[in-house]
């Protein structure tokens, strides 16, 4: 197979649509974010890339805290007007509806199967964005997102962002089980 080298950028693999909120001068804001990830298990931390001039991040730094929220593919819209309307311009508190956890500060997305409290950790300044370490604290998900007390993500319908398409997309069919597959394969 040919291949041929490309350029790095935020590409090298699909990237999950996130909502993260933080209330901002008394009110709920969110903004959409591809960059996060899970990057440590026990306690569960998550990164997230964010330009810190963005709106969001002012209730963050002053909550020390947010929500992450997987919004469902029947959210794109919604989702993608928080991404491209910024709340220092507009009022964005009616945009999603919200609903309330234990931390203050932090709204979360009642339109989204599952969401997440998040208590902020860690900041790391890069050249464009702020690395954002935050431990999960509480998870909240929809008991109709659940198979035997389990997420299924089937049904949670997580949107994943892809670039440089700039396209949002729904998760594919389920391929194999991890930590067992592997032991069928046979090394040449």
């Amino acid at each position: 197979m040919a291949r041929k080298r490309i350029a790095p950028g935020p590409f090298v693999v699909p990237m999950p649509t996130c909502l993260i909120g933080a209330d901002v001068d008394g009110k709920p804001n969110f903004m959409t974010a591809a960059f996060v990830g899970v990057v440590n298990f026990k306690p569960t931390v998550v990164a997230c890339g964010l330009n810190p001039e963005h709106h969001t991040c002012r209730g963050i730094e002053a909550a020390g805290a947010f929500s992450l929220n997987v919004p469902p593919s029947d959210l794109v819209a919604a989702a993608d007007y928080c991404g491209i309307r910024s709340g220092a311009k507009i009022d964005k508190s009616r945009a999603l509806e919200v609903f309330r956890g234990e931390l203050p500060g932090v709204p979360l997305a009642a339109g989204c199967r599952l969401s997440c409290e998040c208590k902020l950790l860690q900041r790391v300044p890069l050249d464009v964005d702020t690395v954002y370490l935050a431990e999960v604290l509480h998870v909240y998900v929809d008991e109709e997102a659940l198979s035997d007390d389990q997420i299924d993500w089937r049904k949670v319908d997580p949107l994943i962002f892809t670039f440089p398409d700039k396209g949002y997309w729904k998760l594919g069919a389920f391929v194999a089980r991890a930590w067992e597959i592997g032991r069928q394969h046979r090394p040449q």
